[in-house]
């Protein structure tokens, strides 16, 4: 799977893309502009898509990956 069709995947799954998500995250803290917010670890965003947004690990991860720069 690419990772465009997990964002997809995601946004279908949750009804919000990966630039709301990041927003989201930034208001909880979580994460800023320029990727995760200093002192926050991946696991602590992945149990929040987990719990608020019941994904999976692999789509947690992947929207991770795009709030740390990743496009591709």
């Amino acid at each position: 799977m690419s990772f465009q069709a997990y964002l997809d995947n995601v946004e279908a799954k949750t009804g919000k893309s990966a630039d709301a998500l990041q927003a989201i995250a930034i208001d909880k803290g979580l994460a800023d502009e320029s990727g995760l917010a200093p002192g926050v670890k991946p696991g602590a965003i992945i149990d929040w898509l987990k719990r608020d947004f019941d994904l999976g690990h692999g789509h947690a991860m992947s929207i991770v990956a795009y709030f740390k720069g990743k496009r591709s």
